[in-house]
């Protein structure tokens, strides 16, 4: 069987398998891309003008980061210096390293890997078979949450013949399956049966001590920033000084985009907060719930800039009892 003919028979069995449910990219996520490629052929092929590819990449995300794609294209509308009709076609083996977080609309990567060519010659009946060692750059903008489309360019040194040729490129693609942690769900827990009263000499006063956080984002982002730590810090030091005591944080966005992508990000926001006090600071994960709200909860309005930078935030908050 053809390569091409394999390459579309894998495509298609993972399409068919993949979940389309579950809309993120990140670990374990499965993608596919149409693309087409310019390819400016190094003067020793003696063409006349160079070619335009056509091809498809199916990837494989073996971390929210890292991505193994193989592609395979097609050459067209190269002509050699006797005005052959040059044909050819590549099939490459690459590693992405995507920058930004699984579900951030803009995720720029560098690639590097190996393709080998098969092409025609100007004056000659056979094709010449070369290896490349490809290293190359983008980024890949993601208008849904597995939809996108893509930008970049490769240096393709020819292993073989000891030069270098480019191509830039675009495409577009689908994602599918993987992604971020899920969101734990927040269980209202049934309330307790009263206690029997019993006689008591005197009863002691009690106050009721609080702590909040609000913990600002950048536009379309759910890293937290550095400056935030220190208020995450005050609040798993409270929960720890008060073991009984358990949160949500609540994440939120402004206005921009829509309702389905805001729902994903708060989400991603609220986890991310979470992440930092279980894991940087050491609360115990059954205390800490996450849930995202959208756009649906706004502090202030969304007409302006700075409204909006105070809407996309998370929350959260603990009470606790202590004997004056």
């Amino acid at each position: 069987m053809k390569l091409k003919n394999t390459l579309g028979v894998v495509v298609g069995s993972l399409l068919a398998s993949a979940s389309l449910g579950v809309l993120a990219q990140g670990q374990g996520a499965v993608e596919v891309e149409g693309f087409a490629k310019k390819e400016i052929f190094d003067s020793a092929r003696d063409f006349k003008n160079n070619g335009n590819l056509f091809g498809g990449s199916i990837g494989y995300y073996l971390t929210d980061a890292v991505e193994l794609r193989l592609g395979y294209d097609e050459v067209h509308n190269a002509r050699g210096e006797d005005g052959r009709n040059i044909k050819g076609s590549n099939t490459a083996l690459d590693a992405l390293y995507h920058f930004n977080n699984a579900g951030d609309a803009l995720r720029p990567y560098v690639s590097a890997g190996f393709s080998d060519q098969s092409i025609g010659q100007s004056g000659r009946n056979e094709r010449n078979g070369s290896t490349f060692a490809n290293l190359g750059g983008g980024a890949k903008y993601f208008f849904t949450d597995n939809f996108y489309a893509r930008a970049g360019v490769e240096a393709q040194y020819n292993i073989d013949q000891g030069d270098t040729e480019w191509a830039p490129s675009v495409g577009v693609g689908m994602n599918f399956g993987g992604g971020s942690k899920p969101v734990a769900e927040v269980v209202e827990a049934a309330p307790a049966p009263a206690p029997v009263a019993e006689p008591v000499a005197a009863e002691e006063p009690v106050e009721l001590v609080r702590v909040e956080l609000d913990v600002k984002f950048d536009f379309d982002k759910s890293s937290v920033k550095e400056e935030s730590y220190g208020d995450i810090k005050n609040l798993a030091d409270f929960m720890k000084q008060y073991p009984q005591t358990t949160t949500v944080v609540e994440g939120h966005t402004d206005s921009k985009g829509t309702d389905a992508y805001n729902q994903s990000l708060s989400e991603r926001r609220a986890n991310a907060v979470r992440d930092v006090l279980v894991n940087q600071y050491g609360v115990e994960a059954g205390r800490v719930n996450a849930a995202g709200y959208g756009e649906a909860r706004p502090v202030t309005d969304n007409a302006t800039d700075a409204g909006r930078a105070v809407n996309r935030r998370v929350e959260a908050e603990v009470e606790a009892q202590t004997k004056q």
